[in-house]
């Protein structure tokens, strides 16, 4: 047999025969002989089997749960990955335990995982969007080579992703802003991932992303190449801002069934579950079926009961919100839903305001049954409203940032894995299928057919909301904007008339072509100067 050793200097076996063996890498004494064997790959370090399994097809920086998760997807699919992370103590634990006997290699050092990884060189960071990616990107850039791809996975602003393409790019390098939605269980078992940035990127991670993302019923993968730049993570933002609807919409319909029809908790889970059978068919009102389920193991009654009314958030759904508001975008279920999350963080001045504010007591005397379903189709309309504006939306950012962005396979991609996948997105991949240049889904004979046969339950949903005191902010702007899109003439004349009365700002008019600008002397004693700014 042979002898061989390690070097705990410089992390190389030792070449040599017992009390003579020296560092492979620099002449050391730091050499440990670890004994007679006949395959040096029985005794290293668990974290260092690369040597055993070859270059690592793929690594990913960030040990949380995603980051795991994602790992051991990739893992469980037959990629090989190396592993970091700051906390060297979390890449052995995670090695040892979770990922114990998986094509997994760990990494104590950037320079080491940089080393494990085969050409071109693909690493995902999973880490908090901010400085905290700018700073890892600092710290990969000097080990890596031209061409190699820096993947960021987590939830980063597009802006900030735009930026790091463009930088990265300049070096060489190729960068991807994959957005990844599905939670945990999704990153485990199959996500929705939405990956964008450099073009020449997608032939090496396609592989890797398609075979660990969810699939469809066909078997497609919820995953396919978005766009250019931070588009990828856009997608991903705008998908996490209809999400933001999704779950206030829900809210709305609840708060309704609860304090106007006075469902109890289990009657709740069995109108949930029913919903969750037909058109509403989705992960959002599954989940929500076995919340209104679940007993308290601490006490009497249910969680849902015990849970406090005031909501957080992480921010994706205010830069939707913000980013409508900066291309002018109506896009005001998902607004709705961000500020219905800012009201009900009022908790300590919301109950003061109990006490002195009053409205209506809430009673019903009507059909429960049927007020069941005029709740199940005003959350159909307004969900449908809600996609509808998010989609826009895309669209208006596409032609800003001279994307092309398919439609129809984004709706593929979030069919599945992720948090809004329901079973209506086919439709919307069926509406852009026959026609990518549709200006909006509610215009899809489809989505017409919908909204023109049950807006009856949605008005007499919004009407006896009001008359009992409940507030809708999403239902009830939903229906609000299905209005003003539906009628060829709003009432804007007279808020044009205005601000040329007070500023002199201009208008067109019905009787003349679009592009012409007038101002009215409205008293007699403005003169005729009108401003040199207008926007519509």
């Amino acid at each position: 047999m042979q002898s061989f050793s390690w070097c705990s200097s410089h992390g190389h076996h030792a070449a040599g025969i017992r009390d003579e063996a020296f560092c492979v890498e620099n002449p050391c004494p730091d050499v440990i002989v670890w004994a007679f064997i006949e395959d040096l790959r029985e005794v290293l370090p668990p974290n260092r089997k690369e040597d055993k399994m070859g270059k690592a097809d793929i690594g990913l920086i960030g040990l949380a749960v995603m980051g795991e998760n994602l790992v051991l997807n990739m893992a469980n699919k037959g990629f090989h990955v190396a592993v970091y992370n700051r906390t060297t103590e979390k890449v052995d634990a995670f090695v040892e335990g979770r990922g114990a006997g998986k094509s997994i290699t760990g990494c104590h050092s950037i320079e080491e995982f940089v080393d494990t990884l085969a050409s071109p060189r693909k690493i995902m960071m999973m880490v908090k969007a901010g400085p905290a990616v700018d700073s890892l990107i600092e710290q990969l850039v000097p080990h890596l080579d031209k061409g190699d791809i820096i993947i960021d996975g987590g939830n980063a602003h597009f802006p900030d992703s735009n930026r790091r393409a463009e930088s990265l790019d300049k070096q060489g390098l190729r960068f991807v802003g994959a957005g990844v939605s599905g939670g945990e269980e999704g990153a485990l078992n199959g996500p929705s991932i939405m990956p964008g940035g450099n073009d020449d990127a997608w032939e090496f991670v396609k592989p890797i992303f398609q075979k660990i993302a969810a699939k469809v019923e066909d078997g497609a993968p919820c995953c396919d190449w978005v766009g250019q730049a931070g588009s990828g993570h856009y997608v991903k933002m705008v998908h996490n801002g209809i999400e933001y609807g999704d779950m206030q919409l829900i809210c709305e319909g609840y708060h309704l069934m609860k304090d106007v029809l006075g469902l109890s908790n289990p009657e709740l889970h069995e109108v949930f579950t029913e919903w969750n059978k037909g058109e509403l068919d989705s992960f959002l009102i599954e989940i929500t079926a076995e919340i209104f389920a679940k007993k308290d193991e601490d006490g009497d009654g249910y969680v849902v009961d015990k849970v406090l009314d005031a909501a957080g958030q992480k921010g994706t759904g205010k830069w939707t919100a913000t980013n409508a508001l900066d291309l002018g975008m109506p896009v005001t279920l998902i607004g709705e839903a961000v500020f219905a999350r800012c009201l009900s963080a009022l908790k300590s001045e919301r109950a003061e305001a109990s006490k002195i504010l009053r409205g209506p007591q809430p009673s019903f005397e009507g059909d429960k049954k049927q007020f069941i379903q005029d709740i199940h189709d005003a959350l159909y309309c307004a969900k449908l409203v809600s996609y509808a504006q998010g989609f826009t939306l895309m669209a208006a950012m596409a032609e800003e940032s001279n994307w092309k962005l398919n439609y129809g396979g984004i709706a593929l991609m979030w069919r599945g894995g992720c948090i809004i996948r329901s079973a209506f997105l086919g439709k919307i991949k069926e509406a852009f299928d026959k026609n990518p240049e549709l200006a909006n889904l509610l215009l899809d004979p489809f989505f017409s057919e919908v909204m023109n046969t049950k807006q009856a339950g949605w008005r007499r949903v919004v009407a006896t909301a009001a008359q009992n005191g409940i507030p809708l902010p999403a239902i009830t702007t939903a229906l609000s904007y299905f209005d003003g899109y539906r009628l060829e003439r709003l009432p804007a004349n007279l808020l044009q008339a205005q601000r040329d009365f007070f500023g002199a700002h201009t208008y067109e008019r019905v009787d003349k072509p679009r592009g012409e600008f007038f101002h009215t002397n409205w008293t007699g004693r403005g003169g005729s100067t009108s401003s040199s700014t207008y926007s519509v």
